[in-house]
């Protein structure tokens, strides 16, 4: 063989090794990269690491927080919705990063709101109902001296920050018509109303039982469901909800907008025959319970299990029951109750063991392991100070929308089955995502009403830009932009 033939051969040779070299390194640096992403969003270890240039650290573990009181006050309702043509650009419309979708889920998971139609004016309803909201005592027996007076709307109301829609009645259509608009333009596809049984109402208000026709009209024209958020009473029970239940179910069950679900694996964890599993997977209304650690565990499981004496399982009456996790110790006394999951509502980091959102991925890990859902809700901040006014260390400032954001991501790295958002209107806690503007009581308080950054939509932006980041709304074609209201 001639030297120059070995030459060429040998070079080709060479060539082709380090084509193949270098070909074999891109992909692995590729691979290595793809890896590093995806640890920071997944819980590596058992334990969660979360990678936010803006995230706090944790609160470090301190005395235990006071007892949780009543829910203060929500809204609902007003003026007519014009859709500009061309609404203009916001940091919605921008393609957010994709996030590799939650692992062990079935499908995303629905996204919900807690809507309070409490809320009324003299124009509408004759006199204020909640705008002038009064005084809380501490829950503590000490005394808290000279109580001040009730808020006098409409420029002094008993919130920190001042809605765009001035303080509306909760009754007026053209509100609700706006409120859902708004709702659905976020992304969100169920709003959980706040409910009491006919003819009773929390003691700030009055009634509202008479508008949840309208409000399941408004949802099913703004292709939304509506689920019921059950409030307590002094006289609850598990036979007291049994009755509610069977009054829902008959007075609304039939209307589309009503929401449904499948429990989760409820009739496996229960031991029945494949032909009952097969029944239990029917789709069924869904209730959200509040304060249901005040009835005894016991009295529950008459309600909520198969042998109990005013059981609605595998009845007509049969729902899917979330309970309300406080404690650490609810969690199990929910799973006895024969409840199908649990929610935390709480919008206030760490004030209760449920509402720290270190704790959401050991709760989503019990509930996968009990077969229940899992609900942990999200919330834009939290300030009740105009109506609590000793309440400030339970105070979570909106820090832009870093607060509100940090929550979705902890939603998505525990896996929740249901997004709840606490709240869409509960002005009186300052945990609303409804729009806000800057406002001035000039005459009364001369309160200067917190704004938000970016404006009245910002948070209904946030909204709509996690969902889309971290989740798949339900309803079709889920808007690019929110829809500016003149």
């Amino acid at each position: 063989m001639k030297p120059v033939f070995v030459l060429k051969f040998l070079t080709a040779f060479t060539l082709c090794l380090t084509f193949i070299s270098g070909m074999y390194f891109l992909a692995k640096s590729s691979e290595d990269a793809e890896l590093k992403v995806h640890a920071k969003e997944y819980p590596i270890g058992g334990k969660v690491k979360i990678v936010h240039d803006t995230l706090k650290e944790p609160e470090a573990e301190g005395a235990q927080p006071p007892p949780p009181v009543d829910d203060v006050d929500n809204p609902d309702a007003e003026p007519a919705v014009e859709v500009k043509d061309s609404a203009p650009t916001t940091s919605a419309t921008k393609a957010p990063t994709t996030k590799e979708p939650l692992k062990d889920n079935a499908h995303p998971p629905s996204i919900q709101i807690f809507y309070y139609p409490w809320y009324g004016n003299p124009q509408v309803d004759g006199k204020w109902f909640h705008w002038n909201h009064k005084y809380i005592p501490h829950w503590s027996k000490t005394a808290d001296g000279g109580l001040p007076p009730d808020h006098s709307p409409p420029a002094d109301i008993g919130a920190n920050f001042y809605p765009e829609l001035g303080p509306y009645s909760s009754r007026d259509n053209k509100t609700i018509e706006k409120h859902m608009k708004w709702i659905s333009a976020a992304g969100i596809d169920v709003v959980v109303v706040s409910w009491y049984p006919k003819n009773m109402s929390d003691e700030q208000g009055e009634p509202w039982d008479t508008l949840m026709p309208t409000l399941l009209d408004y949802c099913e024209s703004f292709k939304l469901k509506l689920a019921f958020h059950l409030e307590p009473y002094k006289t609850r029970s598990a036979e007291s909800v049994r009755n509610d239940l069977v009054y829902i179910i008959d007075k609304y069950g039939k209307h589309p907008a009503l929401y449904r679900m499948p429990p989760k694996g409820k009739a496996k964890a229960q031991g029945k025959s494949d032909v009952a599993v097969e029944e239990k997977t029917k789709e069924l209304p869904l209730f959200y319970v509040y304060d249901s650690y005040l009835v005894d565990t016991n009295d529950w499981r008459r309600l909520a299990t198969s042998d109990g004496d005013v059981t609605i399982r595998e009845t007509e009456y049969d729902a899917v029951l979330l309970g309300l996790v406080v404690k650490e110790q609810d969690r199990l006394e929910i799973q006895k109750s024969g409840f199908d999951g649990m929610y935390t509502y709480f919008a206030a980091d760490g004030f209760s063991y449920g509402s720290k959102m270190d704790n959401w991925p050991a709760m989503s890990e019990f509930c996968k392991k009990h077969d229940l859902i899992f609900s942990p809700s999200v919330g834009p901040g939290y300030d009740d100070r105009r109506v609590r006014p000793w309440n400030g260390i339970n105070r979570r400032e909106r820090n832009n929308g870093v607060y509100y954001k940090e929550h979705f991501k902890m939603a998505h790295t525990a896996k929740a089955d249901i997004v709840s958002i606490t709240s869409f209107n509960e002005w009186h806690e300052g945990t609303q995502i409804e729009p806000a503007i800057p406002f001035k009581d000039a005459n009364v308080t001369h309160y200067d009403y917190i704004a938000y950054d970016k404006g009245p939509e910002q948070y209904l932006e946030i909204t709509l830009e996690m969902v889309k980041t971290y989740f798949t709304a339900h309803h079709e074609n889920i808007p690019m932009q929110i829809e500016r209201i003149v």
